[in-house]
Parts: structure tokens; sequence; C-alpha cells
């Protein structure tokens, strides 16, 4: 029966135990966004260029990987970013040959029904002419209090749906973040069990618990380094066709946060378990343009972040000034 163990703060554990957590948020990481693709039937939000460089920066990662005998971690990871690139490439090319053909070019149809708010508007605009068609006798004066009276339970009516609608969203946005948050320490615990796991099944029967750091043989394979800097360069294109599809739509609707919140995690505890190794000079040169890619990424994804929060902002502050538009010119009518 396995023992539970003691577990050694040294540098070969962290590096182990930040290993594993950076595999599973990559063995994650793909997840949320192909589910937002499945939900939406569209991946309209990812740029197909930022894919197509992704998947083109792992198959050269993969190569290098190999070619250079790295860590098991950053081997198989490697292979895990192809298989999951290739899946994610191939749903994009889906739905953008399904989008087409799903096309609907009446406005008002199953695919884009009338919303409340519409035939509200509607509702709205056509009953003062009904109020008046009805009244032909009545006096202007009276026309006009029907009329305002129309227009103030109007307005009560957007002012009481204003509210729901923000106390609604705001309760969704809490669902989110604690549904995220408990989604992000379910993976990185996952990652650590994991770990412990192998690790007190490894030094159970009382052996060195890991006190000696590994380090794994090192030589500077040139055309691995040329595939590991290719990988790197590919890397930090591929964000920059996603940065700029952002910017263009003025929304990150479509991608996934937590997409790109798996990507920074696995990121950062890969940098961390490459770097615990050893700061030796020659270990950090056969392990640069890794090390780089990940930490390149790593700037360009804070980018995305800050996208993600600006154009929300941006979008519920716009949402707020067209209702008080409305309104007013609804006062003025």
């Amino acid at each position: 029966m396995m023992q539970l163990v003691p577990i050694v703060w040294n540098a070969q554990n962290i590096s182990e135990i930040t290993g594993s957590i950076s595999i599973a948020c990559w063995v994650i990481v793909f997840v949320p966004q192909l589910y937002e693709n499945f939900k939406r039937q569209s991946a309209e939000g990812l740029s197909l260029l930022f894919v197509v460089l992704w998947l083109a920066g792992d198959v050269f990662n993969l190569l290098g990987s190999l070619l250079q005998h790295l860590l098991p971690t950053m081997i198989i990871l490697a292979a895990y970013y192809t298989i999951a690139d290739i899946l994610l490439l191939l749903q994009c090319l889906w739905y953008g040959t399904e989008v087409e053909e799903n096309l609907n070019l009446i406005n008002f149809s199953p695919a884009n029904p009338i919303s409340e708010n519409v035939l509200q508007d509607v509702f709205n605009e056509q009953q003062p002419l009904l109020i008046s068609h009805n009244d032909g006798h009545a006096t202007d004066d009276g026309v006009g209090l029907r009329n305002n009276r129309n227009i103030n339970v109007s307005m009560q009516y957007s002012s009481i749906s204003e509210v729901i609608e923000d106390e609604q969203a705001f309760k969704k946005e809490k669902q989110n973040v604690i549904s995220d948050a408990l989604i992000v320490t379910t993976v990185v615990f996952g990652g650590f069990l994991v770990w412990y796991i192998q690790y007190c099944s490894k030094y159970s029967d009382g052996g060195n618990n890991g006190g000696d750091i590994e380090k794994p043989a090192l030589e500077l394979n040139m055309l691995a380094q040329f595939f590991g800097y290719l990988s790197a360069a590919l890397y930090l294109g591929s964000r920059v066709p996603q940065i700029l599809l952002n910017y263009q739509r003025k929304s990150c609707e479509g991608v996934s946060f937590l997409f790109f919140l798996f990507a920074c995690l696995g990121n950062t505890t890969f940098i961390v378990s490459v770097l615990s190794i050893s700061l030796d000079s020659f270990y950090i040169l056969v392990n640069l343009s890794w090390i780089l890619g990940s930490s390149g990424t790593l700037i360009m994804d804070f980018i995305i972040f800050i996208q993600f929060f600006y154009y929300k902002k941006n979008s519920t502050d716009s949402k707020n000034t067209n209702v008080h538009n409305e309104n007013d010119i609804q006062q003025l009518a």
C-alpha cells in the first residue's frame, strides 16, 4: 500500500511539480475554446492564421524537442500541442464552411428571432397612431395627454427592463468567475496530485526523497536549435493575427477567456520547470529558444487579456449610452 511521503522542496521536485501542472494546463487548454466554438456553432472569434501559425510552431517545437533530447515534460507537451492544434484547426475549417450554408437571409427567422425589445419598440411606435385613429373626435390636448402617458409607461418599462438585465448580467458574470476559478483550481490541483502520487510510489520505501537533481545530458544540436527558434518565432507571430482581429472587431466575443488563461499558466509553470533544474549558462543556452518562445507568448497573451477587459468595458458603456439615448428620444417625442 502506498504511503504518504513528506515533500522535499528542492529544485528537482519543484521542477517536476511545475512541469506536471504545466502538462495539466496544456491538456485542458484547448477544451474551453473547442466547447466555445461548438456552443456557438462558429469559430469566427478565432483568427484562422493564428491557429495555423500555432500549429506550425508546435510541429517544429516537437521536432526540436526530440532532436535536442529535452526534458520529457517538454516532449510530451509538444506532442499534445500538435494533436490539439489539429483538432482546433479542423473545427475552425468545419464551422467556416458551415456558416455560409446556414445563413438565413430572412431577418425574423428562427435563426434570428424577434427579440422582446424589438417587439416593444414596434408597439411603442405604433401605439400613438392607433390612439389618434380611434379617437378621431378627441381634442389635441387629449391626444397629447394619452401620448405622454404612453411614453411614461414605456420609459418605466424600459427602466425596469434595464435594471433586470443588469442584475441578470451581474449574476451571470459572478457565476462565470466562480466557475472559472473552480476549473483553474481543479486543474492545478490535479496536476500536483498526479505528481504527488508518482512521488509517493517512488519514495514510499524510505529512499532519497528526490534530493538529487537529475540534470539531463546536454548537447547542442544545431538542427534542433533551428527548429526551436523557428517555433518560438511562429508562436510569437501567431498571436499577432488574433490581436489584430480583436482590434478590428472591437470585441473578444467567441474567444474563450479560459483558453488564454490556461495558456498563460501553462507557459509560466513551464518556464519555472525548466529554470528550476539549473541556471548554468550552457543549460540556459540549450533551452533558450523554448524559454523565449514561452516568455514571448506569455507577454502577447497578456495583451489579449487587456483586450478582453477593455472591450468588455466598452461594450457595457456603449449599451448604457444607447439606453439613455433611447429614453431621451422618447422624452422629446
